[in-house]
């Protein structure tokens, strides 16, 4: 059976570059989500990069535990974390094994599949709302840490893999600092997006938590 290019699998190649690179590069790709329920589709409109240990804004800033031990692995598996005791997010590692680098997923639009991303995402406004915002996308995906690690470049078959889709045309990708990002990472512009999508997620910047101090 002939595949045409646009369902071909992403190889461990694609995701074995800098990450700066990559996360630009997969957006317009089409995640691919295989459930129980049949296969979800998601057009990735909007992603971050994160740079290991040397960016200070990402989970392996401080060298390897336990949590982000999946970073250090080989490029084209994915890093799946627990936020704020709510919510998860599905990250894609890059680069070279032990370089820790990774693309979160932030947004997209979702092609196949509405309906059973619809059951889990049952306040969703409208479609366009499905995955908007890393912790969406997650929940509508049914992205858990059972996921953490997985290979996504096996091809068919695999609960998630990443098909070659159609590239967002370059005249469309705009970049500034990423959602919430504060510190020395803050200016970094690797948040990538796809200009004028409904999908995208808003941007918020950082905003320091104060403690209250104890009453004398």
């Amino acid at each position: 059976m002939i595949v045409a290019p646009e369902r071909m699998p992403l190889t461990r190649d694609f995701f074995d570059r800098p990450v700066t690179e990559v996360a630009p590069d997969l957006l317009g790709r089409t995640l691919v989500r295989t459930t129980e329920d049949g296969p979800i589709e998601l057009r990735l409109t909007e992603v971050e990069a994160y740079n290991g240990a040397s960016d200070p804004g990402s989970h392996a800033y401080r060298g390897r535990t336990e949590r982000n031990a999946s970073m250090f692995g080989p490029p084209g598996h994915a890093y799946v974390y627990f936020i704020y005791g709510m919510w998860f997010s599905l990250n894609l590692v890059c680069g070279p094994e032990g370089t820790a680098s990774g693309v979160l997923l932030r947004a997209g639009e979702v092609l196949t599949g509405v309906e059973q991303t619809r059951k889990r995402r049952p306040k969703a406004r409208n479609t366009n709302e499905l995955a908007k915002g890393p912790a969406r996308l997650a929940t509508g995906l049914d992205i858990d840490r059972t996921l953490n690690g997985i290979d996504i470049c096996t091809g068919p078959g695999s609960p998630l893999s990443v098909l070659h889709g159609a590239p967002a045309a370059p005249d469309l990708v705009r970049s500034g600092p990423r959602t919430g990002v504060g510190g020395e990472g803050a200016t970094h512009p690797w948040r990538f997006w796809i200009d004028g999508d409904p999908t995208v997620s808003p941007y918020r910047p950082h905003v320091p938590r104060h403690r209250r101090s104890r009453a004398a």
